[in-house]
């Protein structure tokens, strides 16, 4: 059967909204374990994952494969190619400088900015701080590389607003249980980027169903999570080396950020003098800064008297 010169991992993604529950597991795997299915059998594959070997065998002819043998072919391959281009990049960097990968490193990342402005929709980045702001509680999931993004969010809506949920999880089912309460009245923002997280697919899947407002931060308008989103935040995240460049992904967050204090100035001025207030209290500080009152530091710290003092 003929298909297109799409790859594998981009085919499954687009198609997985109309997947069985079974294909849907299987792409997940896949996705999230290649380097392993990559040598499996249909037969190994469907016992790995819960389904029967012809239900792989099915899913291997939905994406416009004659069989199982022939999608295995193309997984080697886009496997071969990944680790290649890995291969690609180290030899590219081989004979730099340390100043010299700085500067190709950093004139990268203020590419992917630009192309991250031409992208971004306004309309949609306007849509994104309504909907926050509105919402009555706030579920944020980003995970493996995405985690630290969807952690520094959490930290600056916590400013912000009053019910910030953080989902931390390493199964699906961890994630469906601090999901349990979602409702139309919630915001669910999911931070995906390639290799896309099926784990973080399924909450967004999820909060669709439990007609919560849905919010990504991903790369394309081909990504897998915008099935299941209405209101799309688009950022360049291109591989570089053996890491993901997130600057992009940031810069879009630090203005959804900046956007959001402009709107409600009071709330955040009220939020942070009381921070302010409890630091001060119970000294939250002090290891790291000596704050003066009334010209008087608030700790003495008296100096160790010499050993021959303590000694004598």
């Amino acid at each position: 059967m003929q298909i297109t010169k799409q790859n594998i991992m981009a085919r499954m993604n687009d198609m997985y909204g109309g997947m069985s529950k079974g294909q849907k597991a299987i792409t997940a795997f896949i996705s999230d374990h290649y380097e392993r299915a990559v040598f499996m059998t249909a037969a190994k594959l469907g016992d790995t994952v819960g389904v029967s070997e012809s239900t792989v065998v099915r899913f291997a002819t939905r994406l416009g494969y004659d069989g199982y043998p022939e999608f295995r072919l193309d997984l080697e391959e886009w496997v071969r190619g990944k680790f290649g281009r890995l291969q690609e990049v180290s030899d590219k960097y081989k004979e730099s400088s340390n100043a010299q990968i700085l500067t190709e490193v950093l004139s990268a990342d203020i590419e992917k900015i630009k192309d991250t402005i031409a992208l971004l929709d306004p309309n949609a980045f306007a849509q994104a701080v309504d909907t926050i702001l509105e919402a009555r509680t706030i579920y944020l999931i980003g995970l493996r590389s995405c985690e630290p993004l969807a952690e520094f969010l959490s930290f600056y809506l916590n400013m912000i607003h009053e019910r910030v949920v953080l989902l931390k999880t390493t199964s699906v089912t961890e994630l469906f249980e601090q999901m349990l309460r979602v409702g139309d009245e919630d915001a669910v923002i999911g931070i995906s980027f390639p290799r896309y997280s099926m784990r973080t697919l399924k909450a967004m899947e999820f909060a669709r169903d439990r007609n919560a407002k849905v919010i990504t931060i991903t790369d394309s308008i081909h990504s897998p999570m915008n099935l299941y989103s209405s209101c799309n935040l688009l950022a360049r995240s291109d591989m570089i080396s053996i890491v993901d460049s997130l600057v992009a992904p940031l810069s879009v967050i630090n203005a959804l950020v900046v956007a959001l204090c402009r709107k409600c100035p009071d709330e955040i001025h009220r939020n942070l003098t009381a921070l302010e207030a409890a630091w001060n209290n119970y000294q939250v500080y002090l290891n790291d800064e000596i704050n003066f009152i009334d010209n008087e530091p608030m700790l003495y710290y008296p100096l160790k008297k010499p050993l021959t003092e303590e000694l004598s």
